[in-house]
């Protein structure tokens, strides 16, 4: 019998994308085959983290070890804080220095196009450009100039990206969503300003991406900083939850797309 093609669509969040670990985790240890990915942001990041080979386990090390002073590299604020060259560093390591194609399954990174407002989505070419484009949180990463165009996060076009994962030839979509407004949230740096106003303003477009998925996943973690990178074990554990809360409906998702009449 043949089997739908599942694509996950992993959403931005900062340090709170961290879930998306448990999420995959969760899904591989169900039999759920991943075939494609497509993410925005931290989502990218993680989606091309696993898709360059990183057994789940690493992963969840690689996660621990992350630490703002390893990807922090400050720089004159004319168009951002932070230069953003460590963390293309790391992740060129991490991913090996491969291109997109070459990742083990067809993965998309979505990015924004500062000066057009065009969603630019890359599958192809190298890994550590397009995810350090994707993660250029407007007024914290300076954007990234690549390919004659001027790059910043993924998220500000496109949180979840649904579509993209459509257009991939998914026949399921499982979104996740990790990016939530925090409405006890403490604001006391332009980090946090910039952040909160972000998860404010996309409120309401999530909306409609929620429609337009199949399985819409929302691991709580809004209680947790974006920014901080701290308890990444209770946010990894929170994504585990979430998914096997869902689990026996995205099962029974599959199975019913398996009944249904071939033409």
């Amino acid at each position: 019998m043949q089997r739908p093609k599942i694509g996950l669509a992993l959403g931005s969040g900062g340090a709170r994308g961290f879930a998306h670990l448990g999420v995959i985790k969760v899904l591989r240890e169900e039999g759920i085959p991943i075939d494609m990915v497509a993410g925005s942001s931290m989502g990218a990041m993680v989606g091309c983290f696993y898709g360059a080979g990183l057994d789940i386990d690493r992963l969840y090390k690689l996660s621990k070890a992350f630490k703002r002073k390893y990807y922090l590299d400050f720089t004159v604020p004319k168009m951002g804080f932070i230069a953003g060259n460590r963390v293309k560093d790391l992740i060129r390591i991490f991913t090996h220095g491969k291109e997109i194609q070459d990742l083990d399954i067809p993965t998309a990174v979505v990015t924004t196009d500062l000066v057009s407002g065009e969603k630019v989505v890359f599958k192809e070419g190298p890994i550590a450009d397009a995810v350090r484009a994707s993660i250029s949180i407007p007024g914290i990463f300076t954007p990234e100039k690549l390919n004659g165009r001027l790059l910043i996060d993924g998220g500000v076009i496109d949180r979840i990206p649904v579509s993209v994962a459509k257009e991939m030839g998914a026949d399921i979509i499982i979104a996740v969503d990790v990016s939530h407004v925090n409405r006890n949230a403490e604001i006391s740096s332009i980090f946090d300003v910039i952040m909160q106003s972000i998860d404010i303003m996309q409120m309401e477009l999530v909306s409609n991406r929620e429609i337009a998925s199949d399985i819409m996943l929302r691991p709580r973690t809004e209680m947790y900083s974006s920014k901080a990178f701290k308890n990444i074990d209770e946010i990894i554990a929170i994504g585990e939850e979430e998914t096997r809360k869902n689990i026996g409906k995205i099962h029974q998702f599959i199975e019913q797309w398996k009944e249904r009449p071939t033409s």
